[in-house]
C-alpha cells in the first residue's frame, strides 16, 4: 500500500529540497518516518522534496504504484547548497565570496550516506577582497586591545555627552526557564488548548536546511528561545508605533556627513597608492580621512550585525582605472548616497561601529585598531541581536499574525516589481545617455556641418547684398554644433544622478529577500507551535513565548519596511525634481541657441 498524506495548510517552499503544498492537496509519501520534523514526498504537480510533517495528515489508501525511493532527485548528490540568487533581487555589484575550507560534515541520513556541512554561526557576509584598496598588514595586526576600557567609546566623547549612548548593562535571555508575560491565556487566533494532562514535551522542529538565512542570522535560535546575553542600554533598538505602524525610534540627535575632496595618497615610499576621502560629520565638525577599504570593513560588520535592517550596498569595486577622474567622481557620488542613507537610518546612525568610523582621528592608529577589534568582537550579533530589540507593549500594541503576513507578502510583491522597474529604467537611462553622448551629438553636428557647407557655397557669389545671409547661415551652423555639445554634456547633469540613485536602491532591494525570509521563518515556527497546542503536544506558555519572540522580529521587519518607504519617497521626490529641473535648463539653453540664430536673419 502506498503511503499518502493530505495537506492541512498551505506551505510555500523557500529553500532547496523543499516543495510547496496547497491545503487539501493529496501527496505521495516516500516514507512515514519524519526527518527532524520533515517528511519527504511528491505533491500533485510531480515535485519531490521535503515539507513539514505537521502540515499534513497521513492517510493510508491502496495505490497501484510502488513506494518511492528515499532520496532527493532535486538536490545535489553532495547535500544542500544555498539557493541561487533570484535574477530579480541579484545586485549588480554582488561578488562571489572567497573560497574557504568547508567544516567537517555531519551525517543527515546515516543509512543513505547523505551529508551536508554545518553553516558557520553568524552572518554570511565576507568583506570583498580585490585589487582595489587591498588590506594592509598594519591594519590587521594579531594583537588586540579591544577589551581595554573605553576602547570604542573614547573616540567620540562628544556624541556620548550629547546623549547618544548610555552605560547601563543588563542580561536578557529567551531560554525556557524565564517566566513569560501572560497575554490573556490565549495565542493570537484564540486557541483553546486541551487539558494539561494530555500535553507532552513536543518541540518546534528546526529547519532542515542549515544554510537558510533564517538559521544563519540567528532568527531560528532566537525564536526557539536559545538566545542569552548581556545588553547595554546603548545597544537597545526601540520600535515605536507611529502613524504608519511600527517604526524605528528616531535618532534624538540627527546628523549628516559630507564626503569631499578625494585625493590620491601613497605609502611605503610611493610603492602603494590609494584614494582617501574627506569625511566631515556635522555632529562633531571634525574631518577624518577614510579609504574605500574602511567603508568595506564597516559594511561587513553592519551587514553581519543587523539581519533585519537593509544596510545599503557600497559602490562597486574596480580592478583597473581606479585613479581615473571619472571613476573617482562616480565613486564619491555613490559613497555620498551611501553615507546619506546611513545617517538617515535611526539604528545604523547610532551604531558604535559607525560612530567609530566617523569620529576616530585618522592619525590615531592605536585608537582605530581598538575600535575595530571591539566591533569585530561584538556579541550582539546572530540570535543575540534580537535580544536588543524593544517593542511596544500594552493595549493595542499586539500584532495580528495574518495581518503581518499579508503586509509582508504585499511588500515582497512590491519590491519584486520595483526591482524589475529599476532595472528597466536604469537600462533605458543608460542607453539614452549613450545616445546623447554619441549619436545625438554626432547628428546635430552633422546638421551644423551641412549648414556651414551651404554658407561657404553662398560666399562664392561674392555679392554684397548676400553677406548678411551667409553670416546668418554660418551662425546657424555654429548653433547646431553647440547644441550637439550640450546633448553630450547633459547626462552628467541629470541622467547620471538618476542612475546613481537606482544603483543604491537596487542594493537595498537585494537585501529584502533575506530580511523577509527571516520574518517568514519566524511565522512558520509560530504556526507550528499553535498546531502543537491544538493537538495537546505543547504547553501554551511555551507557544506564547515563541509568538512573543516572533512578534519582536515582526515589529523590526515592519519598522524597516516603513523606513524604506519613507526614504524612498524622500529620495525619488528630490531626484525627480532635480532631473526635471536640469531638463528644463537644458532645453532653455537649446532654445536660446535657436533664438539667437533666428534673430541673425532679421537684418538680412
Amino acid at each position: 500500500m502506498a503511503l499518502r498524506a493530505r495537506a492541512l495548510y498551505d506551505f510555500r517552499s523557500e529553500n532547496p529540497g523543499e516543495i510547496s503544498l496547497r491545503e487539501h492537496e493529496v501527496l505521495s509519501l516516500c516514507s512515514e518516518q519524519d526527518i527532524e520534523g520533515w517528511l519527504e514526498g511528491v505533491n500533485s504537480r510531480g515535485d519531490r522534496g521535503l515539507f513539514p510533517a505537521s502540515y499534513v495528515q497521513v492517510i493510508r489508501a491502496p495505490a497501484a504504484e510502488p513506494p518511492l525511493p528515499t532520496r532527493y532527485t532535486n538536490l545535489p548528490a553532495g547535500g544542500f547548497e544555498p539557493l541561487p540568487p533570484s535574477t530579480v533581487f541579484k545586485p549588480a555589484t554582488q561578488q562571489a565570496p572567497a573560497a574557504a575550507a568547508a567544516p567537517e560534515p555531519f551525517p543527515l541520513f546515516p543509512s543513505a550516506g547523505y551529508t551536508f556541512p554545518l553553516a558557520p554561526y553568524g552572518g554570511s557576509y565576507q568583506p570583498s577582497q580585490g585589487s582595489d584598496d587591498d588590506w594592509d598588514d598594519d591594519w590587521d595586526e594579531s594583537s588586540t586591545v579591544a577589551d581595554e576600557p573605553g576602547a570604542l567609546g573614547s573616540s567620540y566623547p562628544d556624541y556620548e555627552a550629547a546623549g547618544g549612548r548610555a552605560s547601563g548593562r543588563y542580561r536578557l535571555s529567551t531560554r525556557s526557564e524565564l517566566s513569560l508575560s501572560s497575554r490573556g491565556g490565549h495565542l493570537a487566533g484564540h486557541l483553546h488548548p486541551p487539558s494539561s494532562s494530555a500535553k507532552s514535551s513536543a518541540m518546534v522542529s528546526r529547519n532542515l536546511n542549515r544554510f537558510s538565512t533564517f538559521v544563519k542570522s540567528g532568527g531560528e535560535a532566537f525564536v526557539l528561545g536559545e538566545a542569552s546575553g548581556f545588553v547595554k542600554d546603548g545597544d537597545k533598538l526601540c520600535v515605536v508605533l507611529g502613524s504608519r505602524g511600527p517604526e524605528w525610534q528616531e535618532n534624538p540627535y540627527p546628523f549628516q556627513c559630507s564626503i569631499e575632496d578625494p585625493t590620491k595618497q601613497t605609502k611605503f615610499k610611493g610603492m602603494k597608492s590609494y584614494i582617501a576621502y574627506k569625511l566631515v560629520p556635522s555632529h562633531t565638525g571634525q574631518q577624518v580621512h577614510r579609504r574605500y577599504k574602511h567603508f568595506d570593513w564597516l559594511y561587513g560588520r553592519l551587514a553581519e550585525k543587523f539581519p533585519v535592517i537593509s544596510v545599503p550596498h557600497l559602490p562597486e569595486k574596480q580592478a583597473t582605472g581606479r585613479f581615473e577622474e571619472d571613476f573617482i567622481s562616480k565613486r564619491r557620488k555613490g559613497l555620498a548616497w551611501w553615507m546619506d542613507h546611513m545617517c538617515s537610518h535611526p539604528v545604523l546612525a547610532q551604531c558604535d561601529a559607525f560612530q567609530h568610523f566617523l569620529t576616530c582621528p585618522s592619525t590615531d592608529e592605536k585608537a582605530w585598531k581598538q575600535g575595530k577589534r571591539k566591533a569585530e568582537k561584538d556579541e550582539m550579533v546572530g540570535a543575540n541581536f534580537f535580544l536588543a530589540i524593544s517593542v511596544p507593549t500594552g493595549p493595542g500594541a499586539s500584532l495580528d499574525l495574518q495581518e503581518v503576513e499579508s503586509q509582508v507578502d504585499s511588500f515582497k510583491a512590491f519590491t519584486k516589481k520595483m526591482d524589475e522597474s529599476t532595472l528597466q529604467l536604469n537600462h533605458t537611462a543608460n542607453e539614452f545617455a549613450r545616445k546623447q553622448v554619441t549619436r545625438f551629438k554626432k547628428e546635430y553636428q552633422k546638421v551644423g556641418h551641412s549648414f556651414k557647407c551651404l554658407s561657404q557655397a553662398f560666399e562664392l557669389d561674392q555679392q554684397a547684398f548676400s553677406v548678411g545671409l551667409n553670416q546668418a547661415i554660418a551662425f546657424t551652423a555654429e548653433a547646431y554644433d553647440a547644441i550637439g555639445d550640450l546633448f553630450a554634456d547633459q547626462p552628467r547633469q541629470d541622467l547620471d544622478a538618476v542612475m546613481d540613485l537606482l544603483a543604491l536602491y537596487q542594493g537595498h532591494l537585494a537585501n529584502f529577500p533575506d530580511i523577509i525570509h527571516v520574518q517568514k521563518g519566524a511565522l512558520t515556527k509560530v504556526k507550528e507551535s499553535k498546531r502543537h497546542v491544538e493537538e495537546g503536544k505543547m504547553e501554551l506558555q511555551k507557544a506564547e513565548g515563541i509568538q512573543e519572540r516572533c512578534n519582536i522580529i515582526s515589529f523590526a521587519t515592519l519598522a524597516e519596511i516603513n523606513h524604506f518607504h519613507k526614504i524612498r519617497v524622500r529620495d525619488f521626490k528630490s531626484q525627480m525634481q532635480h532631473f526635471l529641473q536640469q531638463q528644463i535648463l537644458f532645453f532653455q539653453k537649446v532654445t536660446q541657441k535657436l533664438e539667437a540664430a533666428h534673430h541673425k536673419y532679421d537684418s538680412v
